[in-house]
């Protein structure tokens, strides 16, 4: 067992506010609730913690009615004083009786409610659902303090052990969408491919003549940017980034509009996609696929030698792609185990344009062409170094990051899983976004315009200071290094990183100091991007996956068009908070969803692999145990205390170690260890562990 010193707390007097009553300004906002049954408010003016038993039956994603109250030096707190527009509708759950009533127990942890399905109520028997089925039910009236929410089922989805429960759960709990409404997908039908019209109008530029392609992972399925570049005589670079145009399809405050906004970016899954809008423009109007003339928004970049901004120019565009490339073959190419004349193999098929020339008709690959490219990807890597190393210079820190994707097979079993790490094909196409995003940031910041851009503050230096002794555990942040840590330094954060770098430890160090920073979000007006160091930043590259892009190719347009103060724009300054606000949120879900759908397989991944040894490094440190990251998969897990050795442990909170009080051994981030998986439950995503084979020796100070 481990020990914890905890803290006493003085007893506080009650001060009579009798006569003192105070009336305050009501708002609008978003409830959101987590899984553990805390409660928030997203409102105008930010997110607000929601007073202990002030949710008055409000649920998960409501509209609702507001104040804010504030006792002591506690931030205010939220008050609900009405349901202005219920969100769910509908609910999963699964299926139970309780005669004479049925009940659905919501899959949605974040609703602690059941609801029945009353003794007339015939739609149970009508759809032949059994008990533990899980269904689809329809709300009919929601519970309050003295009443249940009552549903009616209108369809079966089957029984438990035929359905993915452990991803349907997480669906479920996270609220996400995963069909479109009647009105989308009409107006989504309505759409037609323009290209022709577009042509005609003086605005839009013809780059159809000049080479571009995409670079993607293999099995993308969408490609909503296209890239350039070529060496200037003077030793300096000509860069293109091309963005599906998707706003000319999605106009404001359209069906479409409407329910990109709710949703705020897509949510990539383990197994699935739920998209932020329509595979109709996702996977075919607004994805640039070869061989095809396509929409764009382009940013046209001169850099001089040292990849530094000269210059950047921004059109409406018409592109045609000539070839669709894949991270693997662009790094096999770079490191020459690739001739430029397989790139894309069966894609490249038509470069037979030149980047001046207006283009022409002959079909067939020629091995000029694929030359053209592959010089082109040579280019873009010299960039992609420079643009790190003058980053670099200006304090943007680069946190080193792995992925797990767990692989499935047909029925959706793992079968494996991918550790996906930064190579230099995944480099040259992010540098050239972060510096796109950088030029369109800038101009319209220079410009005053109201958007969405992509801000990020510095660390407040109490959450550095919470990691200064445990980074001392690890041998880091030695000397005045801890004080310029504390301090907020940039370059000291670089420092540390580089220290770690190639070490066992890198990662884990990457993500600690990572999690100490404050969430990057979206604001109306710029403040700047401390981790990119960038004076002005905004996410201008993924408009067919993040509603913030949507709103900044608006706003540039509207800068180019000289429109600023048209209608449109008009209406989204008055809403752009909480459109700002509301984007911060999703993506905050849709990021937690796809951590949890990958948990929830690399628990099933697992299963089958009881007692089984692996090696890993401890991960976090709690009073009840330590976290182990595997080394071959990134899956994290729990080896319990008890599991540790038959005595008490010491757990320190400011170095995160776990000290035996007889044995002397200590446990610490960054230890190397051998385990054994003792269980999985998979619906949850946990994997536990135990030690495998003989207890270290132990690690003494």
């Amino acid at each position: 067992m481990a020990r914890k010193r905890g803290r006493s707390h003085g007893s506080r007097k009650r001060k009579n506010t009798a006569g003192t009553r105070k009336t305050h300004p009501s708002f609008t906002g978003t409830l959101r609730m987590t899984q553990a049954g805390n409660a928030s408010v997203v409102g105008p003016d930010g997110v607000h913690p929601v007073a202990r038993g002030a949710l008055h039956g409000a649920m998960q994603g409501d509209l609702v009615q507001y104040i804010l109250t504030k006792r002591g030096p506690a931030e205010p707190q939220a008050v609900i004083g009405a349901v202005l527009e219920r969100k769910a509708t509908h609910i999963l759950g699964t299926y139970e009786r309780l005669e004479p009533l049925g009940v659905v127990v919501p899959l949605d942890k974040r609703l602690k409610h059941d609801f029945f399905v009353l003794p007339k109520d015939t739609s149970a028997k009508k759809l032949g659902v059994h008990e533990g089925d899980i269904v689809r039910a329809r709300i009919l009236s929601y519970p309050t303090r003295h009443e249940a929410g009552v549903v009616t089922i209108e369809r079966r989805l089957g029984a438990a052990n035929e359905l993915d429960i452990g991803v349907e759960a997480i669906i479920a709990s996270w609220g996400l969408d995963t069909e479109f409404s009647q009105a989308v997908q009409a107006e989504v039908q309505a759409l037609s491919d323009d290209i022709a019209k577009e042509l005609e109008r003086p605005e839009r530029q013809d780059l159809r003549g000049a080479c571009c392609f995409t670079i993607d992972p293999a099995d993308a399925r969408d490609f909503d940017d296209a890239v350039f570049a070529r060496e200037l005589e003077d030793g300096g670079f000509e860069l293109a980034v091309h963005i599906a145009d998707v706003s000319h399809y999605v106009r404001w405050e359209s069906s479409l509009d409407v329910t990109a906004r709710a949703r705020g970016c897509s949510c990539y899954l383990v197994d699935r996609v739920i998209p932020m809008l329509p595979e109709r423009l996702s996977n075919d109007l607004c994805s640039l696929r070869p061989h095809e003339d396509r929409l764009a928004m382009s940013v046209l970049m001169t850099l001089d030698e040292r990849a530094k901004l000269v210059e950047a120019r921004f059109a409406r565009s018409v592109i045609h792609s000539d070839a669709r490339l894949n991270y693997d073959e662009v790094d096999e190419f770079l490191d020459g185990r690739l001739e430029a004349a397989a790139l894309g193999a069966g894609l490249v098929g038509d470069v037979s344009r030149s980047t001046d020339s207006a283009g022409s008709d002959a079909q067939g690959s020629k091995p000029a062409d694929a030359q053209a490219v592959g010089n082109a990807i040579v280019v873009l890597d010299r960039i992609a170094q420079l643009r790190q190393s003058l980053r670099h210079e200006r304090g943007a820190i680069d946190f080193q990051s792995q992925e797990a994707k767990v692989m499935l097979d047909a029925e959706k079993k793992p079968i494996g899983v991918r550790v996906r790490t930064k190579t230099r094909a995944t480099s040259l196409v992010e540098e050239a976004m972060l510096l796109a995003n950088e030029a369109v940031g800038k101009e319209l910041a220079d410009n005053a315009m109201v958007s969405a851009y992509r801000v990020h503050e510095s660390p407040s230096p109490d959450s550095i200071a919470q990691l200064i002794l445990a980074l001392k555990e690890l041998g880091l942040a030695q000397g005045k290094t801890a004080d310029a840590l504390v301090a907020g330094d940039a370059h000291a954060i670089q420092q540390t990183l580089e220290q770690v770098q190639g070490k066992p430890e890198e990662y884990l160090v990457s993500t600690m100091l990572l999690r100490s920073m404050k969430r990057a979000i979206y604001l109306p007006n710029n403040q700047g991007h401390y981790a990119l160091g960038a004076p002005s930043y905004c996410h201008f590259t993924s408009p067919i996956r993040r509603y913030p892009d949507l709103v900044v190719h608006r706003s540039l347009k509207a800068l180019l068009d000289n429109t600023r103060d048209s209608k449109s724009q008009r209406d989204y300054h008055k809403q752009a908070v909480q459109i700002c606000a509301t984007a911060s949120e999703q993506e905050r879900v849709a990021d937690a969803a796809a951590s949890a759908s990958q948990n929830v397989k690399l628990a099933e991944f697992y299963s089958d692999k009881l007692s089984e040894r692996f090696s890993g490094i401890v991960s976090g440190v709690e009073s009840y145990g330590l976290f182990v990251r595997l080394d071959d998969t990134l899956a994290e897990g729990l080896l319990p205390v008890r599991l540790l050795g038959d005595e008490w442990f010491d757990y320190d909170e400011a170095r995160l170690t776990l000290r035996g009080e007889e044995s002397r051994r200590t446990w610490r981030l960054g230890q190397r260890i051998a385990v054994m998986v003792t269980a999985t439950d998979p619906i949850r995503g946990r994997i536990d562990f135990a030690l495998a084979g003989p207890v270290p020796a132990p690690l003494l100070h």
